[in-house]
C-alpha cells in the first residue's frame, strides 16, 4: 500500500515531460460529455480548453501520472480563468493533496507508457482491467523553448466547499510539435475527445512547473 506524508502544503515544484491537445470546444458537447460542475455550468464563457496528459518524474508528493480535462474558459469573481473538470492521477498521495491543496477534484487511475522509434509515444489509462483513454502520438520538427509567462490567463479556478481558489501555475521547458496517431476516451470516464478535432498537439520535455498556493476569490 503506498505511504502517504500526512501534509504536502503548496507550492509544489514538478519536474517532467507530457502530451498536451488544444481545443476549440463546442458548448453542447461539454454539457452532454465534460463532467461540468453546477459552478462551471453557471460560469461559462468560450470553449477553449485541452486535454493534458503529464508524466512527472519528480514532485513534492513524489512521481506521479496525470490526464486531466480542460473544457473551457470560466469568468469567476470577474476573474477569466481555465477550470479542471476532470482528471486522473496515478498515487493517491497527489489525488489526496491536490483536493486539499487547489480543489482540484483528482482520482486515481493507472497508468501505462510506451516508447517506440523516432519518438512516437503510446498511453493507456485504465480503472480495473480494461484501458478508458488511450493515445499515440509522434512528434515532428525542431524542439524550441516554452513558457507560461507569455500567456496572461494561464491559471485555473476550482470550487473547494463554498469557496474558489484560484492558481497560477508557472512552467518552462521544451516543446515540440506532434501528429495525433490515435486518440480514445470512453465516455463514462472521460470527455470522448476523439469527437473533437484538436487544434494543436504538442509533446513537451525537460519542463519544470510551480504549483503555488492558490488565492482566495
Amino acid at each position: 500500500m503506498e505511504s502517504s506524508p500526512l501534509i504536502v502544503p503548496a507550492p509544489w515544484k514538478l519536474t517532467g515531460d507530457g502530451m498536451v491537445w488544444l481545443y476549440s470546444i463546442p458548448k453542447a458537447f461539454n454539457l452532454q460529455y465534460g463532467f461540468l460542475s453546477d459552478f462551471q455550468k453557471n460560469t461559462y464563457k468560450t470553449g477553449v480548453g485541452a486535454v493534458m496528459l503529464m508524466n512527472y518524474q519528480t514532485s513534492d508528493a513524489g512521481p506521479y501520472q496525470e490526464l486531466l480535462y480542460i473544457p473551457a474558459l470560466f469568468s469567476v469573481q470577474g476573474k477569466l480563468a481555465f477550470s479542471i473538470s476532470k482528471i486522473y492521477v496515478s498515487t493517491e498521495s497527489s489525488a489526496l493533496r491536490g483536493r486539499q491543496n487547489w480543489g482540484i477534484p483528482k482520482e486515481v487511475a493507472e497508468f501505462s507508457f510506451l516508447n517506440f522509434k523516432e519518438g512516437t509515444r503510446t498511453v493507456e489509462v485504465r480503472q480495473g482491467s480494461s484501458p478508458f483513454f488511450s493515445a499515440q502520438v509522434k512528434p515532428w520538427g525542431p524542439k524550441f523553448p516554452f513558457t507560461t509567462r507569455l500567456f496572461p490567463l494561464n491559471r485555473i479556478v476550482q470550487q473547494q466547499g463554498g469557496r474558489f481558489l484560484l492558481t497560477q501555475p508557472e512552467a518552462h521547458g521544451r516543446a515540440q510539435l506532434a501528429s495525433l496517431v490515435k486518440i480514445y476516451s470512453e465516455s463514462s470516464f472521460f470527455p470522448p475527445v476523439q469527437k473533437v478535432k484538436p487544434l494543436a498537439t504538442v509533446r513537451l520535455s525537460d519542463f519544470l512547473m510551480t504549483f503555488p498556493v492558490p488565492e482566495v476569490v
